[in-house]
């Protein structure tokens, strides 16, 4: 078999209405990975962003036992997480020590759940890689409140978080809540891990959130366009996945992963040899 076979009904496939859910769903969650993507830079916070989407895992499988929602038990435990991520984190430090620790006895909850009932171990399997191909209308509508929820949120404590982010001490001198600033910052990502994991799964959301991110900070410097950029990155991504993935027989998380690293590289390879020019 040719894996480079090319479908000539690509076309046929965009058009239709599962493709058509996945690309509006891919275009908000690129908001929300954009947004929240620029703070968990920021904040040397890519091991707790990574983290979190595994904590939401024993949330999953134990609501397949129980007979839940699994949307339910993974925003539960994620959310749960990371409040206790920002309460015990204070200090960045802090921090990794309190995210490996509640990652670890979450990583061990979830597989001994999965264990227990091979719906939940199917379950484990749908949450580490998701199926964007597959989202619902309500799942749509859910990302689309989910945004306006984020962005408000974000509207109001943008300075403070901006400013907690970009340099604790100072800001923590100056009166800011740092600890109220970590748990804000921790209960979004939750949210974000949440709404976006069944869609994409554990494995890809990392890669959305920080990637895009990563190169938006190598192309430009205001936070808010850096916003933006990370954003587009990530949109661009998801996109130019799906449209791929219609056209070869490839996996759509395989190809938006590529596409997220290789505008990275691209990135940092522009940004070194500027640099050199500069020197020379």
């Amino acid at each position: 078999m040719n894996v480079f076979f090319f479908d000539s009904h690509w076309l046929e496939t965009l058009g239709s209405p599962f493709m058509l859910k996945a690309l509006i769903a891919g275009a908000l969650i690129a908001v929300a990975a954009g947004a929240m993507g620029y703070f968990t830079i920021a904040r040397h916070s890519t091991f707790a962003a990574h983290a979190l989407a595994h904590i939401g895992l024993p949330g999953a499988t134990g609501a397949v036992l129980l007979g839940l929602p699994v949307s339910a038990g993974l925003g539960l435990f994620a959310l749960g997480g990371a409040l206790v991520i920002g309460a015990l984190g204070k200090k960045a430090s802090e921090r990794e020590i309190a995210t490996g620790t509640v990652l670890a006895f979450a990583t061990g909850l979830g597989l001994f759940f999965a264990r227990l009932s091979s719906s939940a171990s199917q379950q484990m399997q749908a949450i580490l890689f998701g199926s964007i191909l597959t989202v619902t209308s309500g799942q749509v509508v859910g990302f689309a409140i989910f945004d306006l929820a984020l962005v408000a949120a974000l509207a109001l404590v943008y300075h403070p978080l901006l400013f907690s982010s970009l340099d604790e001490q100072v800001a923590q001198a100056k009166g800011v809540p740092i600890g109220v600033m970590n748990l804000i910052y921790m209960a979004l990502m939750a949210g974000v891990i949440t709404i976006a994991v069944p869609a994409v799964g554990t494995l890809l959301i990392f890669a959305l959130i920080v990637t895009p991110a990563a190169t938006a900070n190598i192309l430009v410097a205001s936070p808010i366009k850096a916003m933006a950029v990370s954003g587009l990155d990530c949109l661009v991504s998801i996109w130019g996945g799906l449209i791929l993935s219609a056209m070869f027989p490839a996996p759509p998380s395989f190809i938006i992963v590529t596409l997220s690293t290789l505008m990275w590289g691209l990135a940092m390879g522009g940004s070194k040899l500027s640099a050199r020019r500069a020197r020379g």
